[in-house]
């Protein structure tokens, strides 16, 4: 075995007597089997990209697997944004609570308190749910992107994540309740 590790792939090396063991069923273990390298590199031959048939092995294909990630990321940050909004705009069930407190020279002020809800059976929150799934699923697909340490792919989701938010999160809103005593 080489000791050159350019590939993210390393097949595993056994003891010899291992070569041929079989299991009752008569099936051999260890001579196909591969383990990811845990250490970041810069290859674009043989980088497994989330699917078993999906194998980068040229630089084209690197350089296509890296627009995709880095828009798949810029996704992932829009689509964070866009259901914040969605919630924002489909919040109902709009209370008003007044409380006293106390202000200055020993006066007593009335503060009052916004709560909103979503409805549990409504159209907006199943919206939420679909995309609260696909957020899900595309954060692990980019987990696992980041996890093939390969640094083409690892500077795709940081970049595209950067651009996303640079993008998408001055949409953002942030309330800031001039009430609250604690900073």
């Amino acid at each position: 075995m080489s000791h050159h590790m350019n590939n993210s792939m390393l097949p595993t090396s056994h003891p010899p007597e291992h070569h041929h063991s079989t299991t009752a069923s008569g099936h051999s273990h260890g001579s196909d089997m591969m383990m990811m390298a845990m250490t970041f590199h810069f290859s674009y031959e043989n980088v497994p990209l989330l699917f078993s048939g999906l194998t980068i092995n040229s630089p084209g294909e690197m350089a296509g697997a890296f627009v995709a990630v880095f828009f798949l990321a810029m996704f992932y940050e829009g689509l964070k944004i866009a259901r914040e909004c969605l919630l924002r705009k489909s919040q109902v069930s709009i209370r008003y609570n007044s409380m006293p407190v106390p202000g200055p020279n020993g006066t007593i002020l009335m503060e009052t308190h916004k709560t909103v809800g979503q409805q549990m059976l409504s159209l907006p929150h199943l919206l939420q749910t679909v995309l609260h799934i696909i957020q899900v699923v595309v954060s692990y697909f980019l987990m696992l992107i980041f996890m093939t340490y390969n640094g083409y792919l690892c500077i795709a989701v940081a970049a595209g994540a950067g651009t996303g938010y640079f993008f998408f999160s001055w949409k953002k809103a942030v309330v800031v309740d001039i009430t609250e005593h604690c900073h």
